[in-house]
């Protein structure tokens, strides 16, 4: 990344940090980030907890987290990584910071620099979120720091208000980063990178010549690891108004003035302002049979695992265009995939397929780019079939691709906000998710293996899902 300057003296404080969410996703993409050279020459991460934990046992939990999650490689640079981590015990709250405050202390004074910059990310639930922040502004570890919280960021529109209020009375809105992982995949940011820079594209991003978006990520995994989080948060909750808003966000939006912070987060926050409520007719929910014997669950839980939701987008581009988005655990097939339908064309051909053009971004990895088009089949006749053209976004020369939390936390680090949602914009969200948190329609059971409730299919009529237990 020769684009980006060097780093400077940078403490990161890792709150949870053993817990699932830093085990699996925080500290191997911290890892990455140092294996990659990206982190500079003087950098200390600080993991805290409630426990008293030596920071040689602290050291061994990361690298058991690095074998299992990481990709198992943490011999290359492993004693560099590892002398630079601390932990602070004690627990941290406003009344009682536990031993934070002094172990950020000690690597200022390693470092040599009293005012390195504090990164402070909270892996936590964010019923905790309020509490650690005052607990920052307490203890003077809040003047000049970076934030990172993670989603939800509210569960509700109230909830967001309260939460939202008590972080800025602490914390300067430049100083946040509200994390949503989506937006770091190299796919989602070719969305707007393949439509502004190809006039091809561009030219046809538009209700005129497009029929319908999707926005579909099923997964086969089930709850059993994260079944207590997840019975109080479900699909809506947990991918809905979150991960599936963000990315129709992006391909929603008016060109920005610039790809720069302000101008990217303005074009992204104002389109959601134009997402119209959703209708809870329009919204099917379900929940996997079984999911009520997983222990941590309720009996009587009626928390859904599955969503599917027509969205409109009340702009001049997309009026009339539905937006399908849906989302599930224990479906017959795991992808990440955006897709844009395009219309019909009229003229001298008859029974053109209706899915026929179409053009796919592919989330899952290091990302695809794929359209299918209409084409005649080799032979005498004019049968007409449908082929496809892919791109591997892999396979690009002189690509560096980070992983999605590696491209955020780089980001924090490097104080750039641009693929960080703001306040304004999760407002909105809840004004759209509203509707449907307060009337929520019945929740269908489906069984495991299967694509979810068969009513979510009349949501994407007349093209039906493009993902389907038979996607290859």
């Amino acid at each position: 990344m020769p684009d980006r300057p060097q780093l400077g003296p940078t403490i990161f404080v890792l709150f949870g940090a053993t817990g699932d969410l830093s085990k699996r996703m925080v500290l191997p993409a911290f890892f990455q980030l140092a294996r990659s050279g990206l982190l500079g020459s003087r950098w200390m991460l600080i993991g805290t907890g409630r426990g008293t934990v030596t920071d040689d046992h602290f050291r061994a939990h990361v690298r058991d987290s690095l074998t299992q999650f990481g990709g198992g490689h943490t011999d290359d640079g492993w004693d560099d990584f590892a002398q630079r981590l601390r932990f602070a015990g004690g627990g941290f709250t406003p009344e009682d910071p536990g031993t934070l405050p002094s172990t950020v202390q000690d690597a200022r004074d390693s470092l040599g620099v009293p005012d390195a910059q504090l990164v402070h990310y909270l892996a936590l639930p964010p019923s905790t979120f309020a509490d650690t922040t005052r607990a920052l502004g307490a203890h003077d570890l809040a003047r000049g720091s970076r934030v990172v919280y993670e989603k939800p960021f509210g569960t509700s529109q109230s909830a967001f208000r309260e939460l939202d209020a008590a972080v800025h009375e602490v914390l300067d809105e430049k100083q946040i980063y509200r994390i949503d992982h989506f937006l770091g995949k190299e796919s989602t940011q070719n969305l707007h990178i393949l439509r502004f820079a190809n006039g091809l594209i561009e030219g046809v991003w538009n209700r005129e010549h497009v029929e319908q978006v999707q926005i579909d990520i099923p997964e086969t995994l089930d709850i059993d690891d994260r079944a207590r989080f997840y019975d109080a948060t479900g699909a809506v909750l947990d991918m809905l108004v979150t991960h599936l808003f963000q990315v129709a966000a992006e391909i929603a939006m008016e060109p920005p003035l610039s790809l720069g912070a302000d101008d990217l987060q303005s074009a992204r926050e104002s389109v959601i302002g134009a997402f119209r409520p959703l209708d809870p007719t329009e919204v099917v929910l379900g929940q996997y049979e079984g999911y009520r014997d997983v222990d941590g669950v309720a009996d009587d839980s009626e928390t859904e695992t599955f969503v599917a939701a027509r969205l409109w987008v009340d702009t001049d581009r997309w009026r009339g265009v539905p937006f399908l988005l849906r989302t599930g655990k224990m479906l017959g097939v795991a992808k990440q995939r955006v897709s844009l339908v395009f219309r019909t064309p009229e003229g001298p051909l008859s029974d053109i397929p209706p899915d026929g053009a179409v053009l796919t971004f592919d989330l899952s990895g290091d990302g695809e780019i794929d359209m299918s088009m209409v084409v005649k089949e080799p032979g005498p006749d004019d049968e007409l079939s449908v082929g496809h053209l892919s791109l591997p976004l892999d396979t690009m020369p002189l690509g560096h691709a980070l992983a999605p939390y590696s491209r955020l936390i780089l980001d924090v680090l490097h104080g750039d906000r641009s693929l960080f949602t703001r306040p304004d914009g999760l407002a909105h969200v809840w004004d759209v998710a509203d509707p449907l948190l307060n009337r929520p329609p019945a929740v269908k059971l489906y069984p495991g293996g299967s694509m979810g409730p068969p009513e979510a299919d009349k949501l994407a009529s007349p093209c039906g899902w493009l993902v389907t237990q038979s996607t290859g």
